[in-house]
């Protein structure tokens, strides 16, 4: 009779439980099975609450974005002026001493500033997504990028603001201009550009792609351009140790008189400027200018025109024009255009207190030297080769038709960039009816000389 203990080598029954964990599925056992869905249960709880942390930082700071100004309509918008301002049909009183008029509209304001500015107050009280571009940043998010806005992160400085360079967390490089409230002026000048440049895109035109208000902070986000300004290079360290080709000069006048233009004629309603400047041109490493601080930008609805009695500029480049009867128009930005040209050619300041007295006004030196035929010497002596002599010829005409002392009789930007691509001949077309002819034919060419200071006659001159 065989004993009913197991052999000490016997190997034991298998139990249910071991059976069915070792009962194959799918080809795997199933204690394998639980495993993986123990694995994906876990993944799954955390990608839950990951979105819900998400979902819940998105509301905070939509929270936040509450300071963020409302929309500005492009149209129909007076200019933002210290003495009054006309802002959704009320009038504010910022402290100055300037006044705007319109050609246009005729606006009678009341002194409800109170209620005013509690409404436009109300009306930044919008979510971020109703500016309707760009990102919105935070005061922390920037902080970051800047370094605490270190001065080690300083790229320039103006009257209104800092520039500081940023790195952000992708490590895209941005540039971010702190504006200085400075009796408001930060939120003036955040508005202009939001309504000049907020949706511009064009590649002669410094692009704004975010925006950052909280409370009285205000800050604009630009692309970053890395070669610095033309006014570093003409002026500065840079340009003294690696002077400027005639080739890249003249790239640099096209492609920002492409950035004008668009400004002039590819927009409704157009925008004039206000401030064209070489420290105003910036430079990336294809020598590609970019026209930027839109600060000053005044936009131009349905009149080709706007009167102001606050003229606004850098001296040196400013209109005659706009300065003495301060009517604003595209004509002023060309003159400037035309002072930059002027610039470009001969690497002088538009006004350099340490020359002789009959040169240190760049303008009047350089009509000089041209009305004298001296057009060699008016060329950078820093240039390392000297540009052909009717290229040159060519961009000179172009810089006497743009400080023409009749704003009418200026080119147009688009004009202008045809003149410099070599497309359309520099001289001017006087347009008269033949009764205009007959009736001015005995004084005409002595008229020419006076009101265009010569300039018609020397343009004949020049290319004979």
């Amino acid at each position: 009779m065989a004993s009913p203990e197991m052999d000490a080598g016997a190997v034991p029954a298998p139990t249910h439980d071991s059976v069915f964990l070792s009962k194959p599925l799918f080809g795997l056992r199933l204690s394998y099975l639980l495993v993986i869905f123990s694995l994906l249960f876990f993944l799954l709880l955390s990608l839950s609450l990951l979105l819900l942390f998400l979902l819940l930082r998105r509301s905070r700071a939509a929270a936040r974005a509450r300071h963020v100004i409302a929309p500005i309509q492009a149209a129909n918008h007076a200019e933002v002026e210290p003495m009054k301002r006309i802002e959704e049909g009320c009038s504010v009183a910022p402290p100055s001493t300037a006044t705007t008029i319109t050609t246009t509209t005729t606006v009678a304001t009341t002194p409800t500033t109170a209620s005013c500015s509690s409404s436009s107050r109300a009306n930044m009280n919008v979510e971020r997504e109703e500016m309707g571009w760009g990102r919105w940043y935070s005061v922390e998010e920037l902080e970051m990028a800047t370094g605490d806005f270190s001065e080690n992160s300083v790229i320039g400085k103006g009257g209104y603001g800092i520039v500081y360079r940023g790195v952000l967390p992708d490590f895209s490089v941005v540039a971010v201009k702190n504006l200085l409230d400075n009796k408001g002026q930060a939120e003036r000048e955040f508005k202009v550009e939001v309504e000049a440049i907020g949706k511009v895109r064009h590649k002669n035109l410094v692009g704004l792609i975010g925006y950052c208000a909280e409370g009285p902070k205000r800050m604009l986000v630009y692309e970053y351009v890395d070669n610095g300004s033309l006014e570093q290079w003409l002026h500065g360290e840079l340009g003294r140790a690696n002077p400027l080709t005639w080739d890249v000069r003249m790239k640099i006048a096209i492609g920002t008189a492409k950035g004008i233009a668009y400004l002039h004629e590819g927009l409704e309603p157009k925008v004039v400027h206000r401030d064209i400047k070489s420290s105003n041109i910036l430079l990336d490493k294809q020598w590609n200018p970019k026209v930027s601080d839109f600060g000053m930008a005044k936009l131009l609805g349905g009149g080709s025109s706007y009167v102001t009695t606050r003229v606004m500029g850098t001296f040196g480049y400013v209109a005659p024009d706009y300065a003495s009867t301060g009517i604003l128009s595209e004509g002023s930005d060309i003159y400037s255009f035309g002072v930059l040209l002027m610039e470009l050619i001969s690497g002088r300041s538009p006004v350099d207190y340490n020359r002789q007295p009959g040169e240190v006004n760049l303008v009047e030196w350089f009509k000089g030297m041209v009305g004298s035929r001296r057009i060699e010497e008016v060329l950078d002596p820093s240039m390392p080769v000297q540009p052909p002599p009717r290229a040159l010829k060519r961009v000179l005409l172009v810089c006497l038709r743009c400080i023409d002392s009749d704003a009418q009789k200026r080119p147009k930007m688009g004009q202008v960039v045809h003149m410099l691509e070599g497309d359309e001949f520099p001289f001017r077309v006087e347009h008269r009816s033949p009764r205009d002819t007959s009736l001015a034919a005995s004084a005409l060419t002595p008229r020419r000389v006076q009101l265009a200071s010569g300039i018609v006659d020397l343009e004949r001159s020049m290319w004979r």
